[in-house]
């Protein structure tokens, strides 16, 4: 096994005697470091074959080590030894003019201020080692003080430390470690933040602005990086370096550093060293590790507004400023032009940087390939760069917008400046022509420009408000806040606020409707009036409704009270008391975020601030507090609390309880000498005013309650973009086949309404337009599935078209075995179905079958006219519910499962209507005839019912029984005993029975009239796997391939996983959808229907545990918000941890119930509509079976009423479920049907009538026949028992986990 090492190749530049000690260690390393004593001298334990493999060995490294110019020297050595003192005579050589060199050198090297203190005892330390490489050795003593003499002027106060701040010797290491703790100081106190990654944007005050009052913050040290501080040329006039310095007077051309990497040195990406490059590239660079697009050139752009945006720093600290930002317009490398929208004006920088997370951002898909980058959206390839010099460099250009200038002869020069500036103002020609800029000549007075007025005309500014008042109660403002999204305890909705202009004294009333407003400002005007003596002079309010009303002016009029009312949608004339609301809710945020306290008790806590406002000194009254200027006299601040502290509340209880109850500090009530509580136990009133309180300020109340642990909500690093759904149909020509005489078929003479109708417009469905989200979910399911080729023409090209080849002549050859239809020409006015062949690569059962290629001819259905080419379209399919009871039967009897395909299920339907179709692409055989559909075929709109009456008109003549409550549920039986079982999903087939030879009989009946694959035992349908143990009794059925490849589509398979489906923080809420259409076109984006979508059919066929977070998150597929998606993208966190979760069946005690039923209700569980949700699960031998979530339909009114909702809908499943069983031979007499609340359940038992409840729909009382009757009962259980409690809301992981647990929901 070879080892691998890095070493740097040695060129005759750089340190020899370091390269020395890294090429011995290498040979050390390897084991022939012998060989560096020569042949001769190895020792005399080695044979002459292992000297030279050793030599050999040692020989090859050292060469590999060795630059080509180098080698050359010595390529002629043909030992180790040999070579290796061939370099030490020409790279070390003793001489005594290289000792006077490097003695030179030692004596007079001197530190710089500029550099590094690190780099520059590199240097040091290498000169000493190159003297002791030439048998120069140097006292410690002396070498260190040939160190101190090199140190700079900025050091002498450490040099003078470290001679006279000791006695006896120094030595070499002290003064190096002293050094290195004066470098990390000045470091430290340079406070440079460091831990950016590539270039990002620093936004805030600058680091080096002054923290303390009245003092000057400077840094102690230039940091090179910062380019100098202030440090100026006085030859090039640029920054960052001295006259003495400058590249210009050494002759390296341009002012700025310039970067030479050396290829051999193994840089390949020297490119991206030479972005201080004085003069701009013209190309665009992508980079990964840019955080905005940033161009360096003003020209490039667009549009372009100036303004300060904060700074860029760059890798080596430097932060340059962001001067503007706008848009500038490419051509990208398909002439197609592409606006670069948010890009930063930075003039310091030298090459234009495209960032590939901005595009992230925005949804695009970035892949690197082949030296080629491509930023795609779906299909669509946005931009492409090709790789030079490592660095993506994009392919296209920039297009420069050429600026339309007037240029007239003999002009005013004024108006042509002003023109070519962009319109610049006046201001700013003359001072642009005060410096020379403008050429000589004189500039006038500039004309009036209309377009300036046009372009620039703003509303004008505001001054200060010059009324003053000179007494309490002359002017006062007022306004209206409201409605807040969550009502106040007692129902309030709105705050009227009231400001007297002399003090600023604010007043705050609570009202739940605007209509109060006039009520609450009359009560209020005769308190103050009452107190004060005064009568009120002004009254500032805007034009809301509140306070123009009749009432209103009347009531001003008779008291004489001027009104000052505001201009219609200008607020700022009303600024008092807009200010005034805005601190109030900025201080109502603080203090119910500090408590903890949710948003019910802003009304508390708008009237704390207000009286809090009250007694702190206000900037429009000298500092001075309102309540000061107000009453005369300062406030009292010695019964302040902190809002929503812990407090204890003096309670008389029993002599043996506690005399003190647990409280939240909520308020000062108005009139009394207390404070307001919260009390946070339960039972009695909840709200408390005491006086005999005792507060602990070093707890908040709400924080102290012993809540359950909310699951962690850390954001997601991982940037998750899929690009958006771009199916679209094919824009095919329908065939058509000229009329000889020239006539259409809407000219028939024998009109028919049926057929020469006009057609209604079909327009697409809605994103929510699905009756049945079963349905929606598996056409989203489907789009899980690999991609396949989508027409002839794709499949022929592809990889596969072998594969692809071989599939459609198997369909062809199997519908001319069927004779699916015969060739004929096409008659005069008949109409022409289209054909298309449709390709699916199938997923083989393992240990069954490989997967294999299927090619399908189809009709174009969507051609078809209805009453001409199709009467009636309807097909059932077999319900996943019924699959489950199958399992659940099979399992507990120990029956046989076996599985069978039927080929080509639909082409065995005959058509009754007659149908022209296209020859299908590829086989054409005579172009002038069309195919005479015979019997049905895939893509047909009745080709599903064709099939299945054929297949029921065959099961019926065999013995079979339909069962009356699934159509496609089958049974035979013999003596009143079912003795098969047989189930059918389209072309999919099911038979259970306990005897195998009546399964190979029927399996014989049905090869005899179809074409059928025996798939033996059953080990998948419908994408649900079956996993069985006969020996214990026990069946799995799960998805864990299917969710897996949910996951990975989406990108979650590396997301950190969480325990509950729906975090038990999340509040979802229409108020969440986006507002605006930026927003709406950023969720554009996401796919969250589709992911939706993908996910309910898991939950459809074998996960309950999803039931609860689809029902919520389902809601907003029309309009999801960022909110929504983050909830989504929760569910998926957990499916990533749960993928092998699923349903375990298994044996029970025979006489236990077999089916029992669980219910339960959340009440008002919609924050929106207020209303309910009902959840319920049926067990079938103690495994789920059924269950549901949904929204109830009405509105609730009380807890009794939603449960007994939810209990109804439970019924009607039990009703349903116990037929279906009945008929498959399990008889029960009564339904248990448990729930959790006790009122619903009295009022199904009892056929009482109540004044709360006589708003129940009466169809909800049928329930109560069905228990009258024994058909089924209700019993009381405990909610911690009730599985159903998850279908109704989040769960903490403890009970999550145990619901699961008693439907038999585990992971394998």
């Amino acid at each position: 096994m070879g080892s691998k090492w890095d070493i740097e190749k040695f060129t005759g530049s750089n340190d020899f005697g370091l390269w020395k000690v890294k090429v011995r260690a290498i040979l050390t390393q390897q084991k022939c470091s012998e060989a560096l004593l020569g042949i001769a001298n190895m020792p005399n334990t080695f044979s002459a074959a292992e000297k030279n493999e050793m030599n050999d060995k040692a020989l090859s490294a050292i060469i590999l080590c060795l630059a080509d110019n180098v080698l050359r020297e010595v390529a002629k050595e043909r030992t180790a030894a040999g070579m290796w003192s061939k370099l030490d005579a020409l790279y070390m050589t003793k001489s005594l003019a290289h000792k006077q060199c490097l003695k030179e050198r030692l004596f007079f090297y001197r530190m710089s201020e500029n550099k590094s203190v690190v780099e520059q005892l590199s240097e040091f330390n290498k000169i000493i080692d190159d003297l002791a490489n030439i048998d120069v050795n140097l006292e410690d003593e002396d070498k260190a003080f040939h160190l101190l003499c090199a140190l700079p002027k900025s050091f002498e106060n450490l040099k003078d430390a470290l001679l006279y701040g000791k006695e006896g010797t120094i030595t070499l290491d002290e003064v190096q470690s002293a050094l290195r703790t004066k470098e990390m100081t000045k470091m430290r106190d340079l406070r440079i933040d460091d831990s950016g990654e590539g270039l990002n944007v620093a936004r805030g005050r600058s680091e080096n602005k002054s923290k303390g009052k009245g003092k000057k913050h400077r840094s102690k040290s230039r940091s090179k990086g910062d380019g100098g501080g202030k440090l100026k040329c006085y030859h090039c006039h640029e920054p960052g370096h001295f006259k003495k310095d400058c590249p210009e007077r050494r002759g390296g051309g341009s002012s700025s550093a310039q970067i030479v990497v050396s290829e051999e040195e193994g840089y390949e990406s020297a490119g991206a060293l030479t972005v201080t490059s004085w003069e701009p590239e013209k190309s665009w660079v992508m980079d990964s590790g840019c955080s905005y697009h940033i161009c360096p050139r003003k020209e490039y752009f667009e549009t372009l507004e100036l303004k300060e945006g904060g700074v860029v720093r760059l890798g080596n600290n430097k932060a340059c400023k962001v001067q503007g930002m706008g848009t500038i317009r490419l051509k990208m490398y398909d002439d197609r032009d592409f606006l670069l929208k948010n890009v930063r004006y930075i003039p310091e920088l030298k090459r234009n940087l495209i960032s590939i997370s901005m595009f992230d951002n925005l949804g695009y898909c970035t892949r690197i390939e082949r030296g080629v980058m491509r930023i795609s959206n779906g299909a669509l390839v946005i931009a492409k760069g090709s790789k030079m010099n490592g660095l993506y460099i994009l392919e296209g250009s920039t297009v420069i917008s050429n600026a339309l200038v007037t240029s007239v002869e003999n002009a005013d020069i004024t108006k042509l400046w002003h023109l070519r500036l962009g319109h610049v103002s006046e201001r700013g020609l003359v001072e642009l022509a005060k410096q020379g800029l403008l050429g000589k000549e004189k500039l006038n007075k500039l004309d009036f420009c209309d377009n300036c007025t046009l372009g620039k005309q703003h509303k004008v500014k505001f001054g200060v408000g010059v009324h003053k008042s000179t007494r309490p109660f002359e002017y006062v403002h007022s306004d209206l806040w409201g409605p807040a999204s969550v009502s106040t305890h007692g129902g309030g909705s709105y705050f009227l606020s009231i400001i007297d202009d002399y003090s600023r004294r604010v007043w705050v009333y609570i009202i739940k409707n605007k209509s109060d407003t006039f009520e609450k400002f009359k009560e209020w005007h005769t308190l103050i009036e009452n107190q004060t003596g005064s009568k009120l002079k002004l009254l500032r309010t805007d034009n809301g409704l509140e306070f123009v009303s009749e009432q209103f002016n009347e009531f001003c009029r008779k008291l004489g009270i001027k009104r000052h009312k505001t201009v219609a949608y200008t607020p700022q004339q009303n600024g008092l008391a807009e200010r005034m609301n805005r601190t109030l809710l900025e201080r109502v945020r603080c203090m119910l975020l500090g408590a903890g306290l949710p948003k019910s008790f802003w009304g508390e806590a708008v009237n704390t601030a207000a009286y809090l406002i009250n007694r702190c000194p206000s900037t429009g009254i000298d500092l001075k507090t309102p309540m000061e200027v107000w009453s005369g006299k300062p406030a009292d601040y010695s019964n302040l609390k902190i809002f929503g502290a812990l407090a204890f509340a003096h309670v008389k209880q029993d002599k043996l309880d506690a005399r003190a109850v647990k409280c939240v500090f909520i308020g000062y009530p108005e009139g009394v000498k207390g404070y307001k509580l919260w009390k946070m136990e339960p039972g009695g009133s909840k709200f408390i005013i005491s006086r005999d309180v005792t507060f602990d300020e070093t707890r908040m109340g709400m924080k102290c309650k012993d809540l359950e642990k909310r699951p962690e909500t850390g954001v997601e690093r991982i940037q998750f973009e899929v690009e958006p759904s771009t199916d679209e149909r094919e824009k095919e020509d329908e065939t058509q086949v000229p009329d000889e005489s020239g006539s259409d078929e809407t000219t028939v003479p024998d009109y028919q309404l049926a057929r020469d109708r006009e057609r209604r417009v079909i327009r697409p469905p809605n994103r929510l337009g699905y009756a049945d989200l079963i349905c929606y979910a598996l056409n989203a399911a489907e789009e899980v599935q690999d991609s396949e080729p989508k027409n002839f023409r794709e499949a022929s090209e592809s990889i596969d078209s072998q594969d692809w080849l071989k599939a459609m002549n198997e369909e062809m050859l199997s519908l001319e075995k069927n004779q699916t239809w015969k060739l004929v020409p096409l008659p005069k006015n008949k109409r022409v179905v289209g054909s298309k062949w449709v390709f699916k690569r199938k997923e083989g059962i393992p240990g069954v079958e490989a997967p294999r290629y299927k090619a399908r001819l189809v009709a174009k259905g969507f051609t078809q006219v209805e009453g001409i080419d199709y009467n009636e379209i309807f097909s059932p399919v077999v319900k996943h519910c019924s699959i489950r009871v199958l399992m659940a039967i099979v399992n507990m009897y120990d029956l046989e499962l076996e599985q069978m395909d039927v080929k080509t299920a639909f082409l065995h339907g005959e058509l009754e209507e007659t149908i022209y179709m296209q020859q299908p692409e590829g086989f054409v055989k005579d172009n002038s005839k069309v195919c005479l559909l015979k019997k049905s075929l895939y893509g047909l709109k009745q080709s599903p019912r064709q099939w299945y009456r054929r297949f029921d008109d065959f099961l019926l003549k065999a013995g079979f029984v339909r069962s009356n409550y699934d159509s496609c549920v089958y049974m035979m039986k013999r003596n009143e005993k079912v003795i098969l079982y047989l189930l059918l999903y389209v072309d999919d087939i099911l038979m259970a029975s306990s005897d195998k030879q009546e399964i190979q009989q029927l399996k014989e009946k049905l090869n005899g009239e179809f074409e059928m694959k025996d798939l033996g035992n059953a080990k998948r349908i419908l994408g649900m796997d079956i996993l069985r143990d006969r020996s214990k009794g026990e069946l799995f059925l799960s998805q864990h391939d299917y969710l897996k490849k949910v996951v990975e589509r989406f990108r979650m398979t590396d997301s950190k996983v969480v325990n509950t489906p729906l975090g038990h923080h999340s509040k979802l809420s229409i108020k969440q959808c986006p507002q605006s259409e930026d927003e709406r076109k950023k969720m554009e984006s996401t796919p969250y229907a589709s992911g939706v979508g993908s996910i309910m059919y898991g939950m459809v066929c074998s996960r309950p545990d999803l039931s609860y977070a689809i029902s919520v998150v389902s809601r907003f597929m029309a309009n999801p918000g960022q909110v929504h998606w983050q909830a989504l993208k929760w569910v998926l966190r957990y499916l990533n941890g749960s993928l092998k979760g699923g349903l375990k069946y298994t044996r029970t005690d025979p006489g236990r119930d077999a089916l029992e039923g669980y219910v339960d209700a959340d009440y008002a569980g919609n924050i929106d509509t207020r209303k309910s949700l009902s959840g319920f699960v049926f067990t079938l031998f103690g495994t789920a079976v059924t269950w549901k979530a949904n929204q109830q339909s009405v509105v609730a009114l009380s807890t009794t009423q939603a449960e007994y909702i939810a209990l109804v809908e439970g019924v009607k499943e039990a009703i349903w479920l116990k037929g279906m069983i009945g008929e498959m031979g399990i008889s029960q007499g009564c339904v248990k049907i448990h729930c959790d609340n006790q009122s619903a359940i009295h009022l199904a038992n009892h056929q009482v009538y109540h004044e709360r409840t006589k708003h129940i729909d009466i169809r909800l009382h049928f329930v109560r026949d069905m228990i009258e009757t024994k058909e089924i009962m209700v019993e009381k259980i405990a909610s911690e028992e009730n599985p159903a409690d998850m279908f109704t809301k989040s769960l903490p992981r403890a009970k999550f986990k145990h619901c699961l647990d008693l439907i038999n929901f585990v992971e394998e």
